[in-house]
């Protein structure tokens, strides 16, 4: 790490204590400096528009958080200030790289599936269970936008099913805000105005197929029984596929044989796509998916990705994006509404 912007002395002095060289209180100097070449950038979704473009400008190529922009207008204005140029840009998203959900990608990919009953996938956890905890900026719309929780949480849904060409077309929405008033750092109430939770059903399509079959992303902040759970599961004719971090050292596949219907239980043990010290009979945990993310995304930036999975593209997100605008107008409409 060569140099951290951040508008916090005790987050600057943090990283200069751990020998980090460059040190700035705004972000417009660590772009300017000759000694940066990539950067990860880490700010709430009203931020993303200014100091993603102000990136692609400075020449920088960077790993932004989601949801790439507060809202879909504002991700189009990034990927329009990414034509004619050369920058390496990739979103954030990490969960996919456990190793029981990268099998499962595999297996989907493999055709024993076959045509597509259901997919589902999504993001629960509890966050916001205590209605005593102070407000943040990811429960105000100023900060993280009209699409709320679709924003913060969504790309977590999104990220394998646009992966494996799971193309939505249309969308039904139940957006949520349950707690709808929280104190702030002072002990006032102030309004909580973005949904807590959301659950998207969708009509998609598989790649060369016509049929629409149903899919299901759920985004949730307030998932009593969860503590912080990604999970992923698609099921066909032939065969299925299924991953939680739940339960995260294994993952489930099913089988048409003898006229029986068969889930097994596989563990996939500590393996990677890349490379690790790590042994094989070790337990994976959601640092080793932040490492192994980002060793996909710089080796993509070099050319040397291969086959392995990536990182989400600026096409993917522009995807989701989509998406949750749907999701906006379904929720305002009370009905199924379809995606552009």
């Amino acid at each position: 790490i060569t140099a951290i912007a951040d508008t916090a002395d005790a987050v600057r002095e943090f990283f200069t204590n751990a020998g980090v060289s460059e040190s700035y209180s705004d972000y417009k100097e660590l772009l300017a400096s000759p000694n940066v070449d990539v950067v990860y950038i880490a700010v709430p979704h009203n931020l993303h528009e200014e100091i993603y473009i102000a990136a692609i400008n400075a020449g920088k190529d960077f790993l932004g958080e989601k949801p790439f922009g507060i809202d879909l207008a504002a991700a189009e204005k990034i990927e329009a200030a990414l034509v004619g140029k050369k920058n390496f840009v990739r979103v954030s998203s990490e969960l996919p790289f456990y190793p029981g959900a990268q099998a499962a990608i595999r297996e989907a990919r493999s055709g024993n599936l076959g045509e597509i009953v259901e997919v589902r996938s999504g993001l629960l956890h509890s966050s916001d269970i205590d209605r005593k905890k102070k407000i943040n900026w990811k429960r105000q719309r100023k900060f993280c936008g009209d699409i709320g929780v679709l924003g913060d949480l969504g790309m977590h849904a999104a990220h394998i099913p646009l992966r494996l060409g799971y193309k939505p077309t249309k969308v039904f929405a139940i957006l949520d805000d349950i707690v709808t008033h929280r104190e702030n750092a002072q002990g006032e109430q102030v309004p909580c105005d973005t949904f807590d939770n959301a659950v998207l059903a969708m009509r998609a399509q598989d790649q060369g197929s016509n049929r629409e079959f149903p899919m299901f992303w759920e985004m949730k902040r307030i998932a009593p029984g969860e503590i912080n759970t990604f999970y992923f599961t698609a099921t066909g004719l032939t065969g299925g596929v299924r991953f939680s971090t739940r339960n995260p050292a294994v993952y489930q596949t099913f089988t048409l044989k003898d006229g029986k219907q068969i889930w097994s239980e596989i563990q996939p043990g500590y393996n990677t796509n890349w490379p690790v010290v790590t042994g094989h009979i070790f337990e994976f945990g959601f640092l080793d998916a932040l490492l192994q993310m980002w060793a996909s995304f710089l080796a993509e930036r070099e050319g040397s990705l291969g086959d392995r999975f990536a990182c989400a593209s600026v096409a993917e997100v522009l995807d989701s994006h989509k998406v949750f605008a749907a999701a906006l107008n379904s929720h305002q409409s009370r009905g199924q509404v379809l995606i552009a």
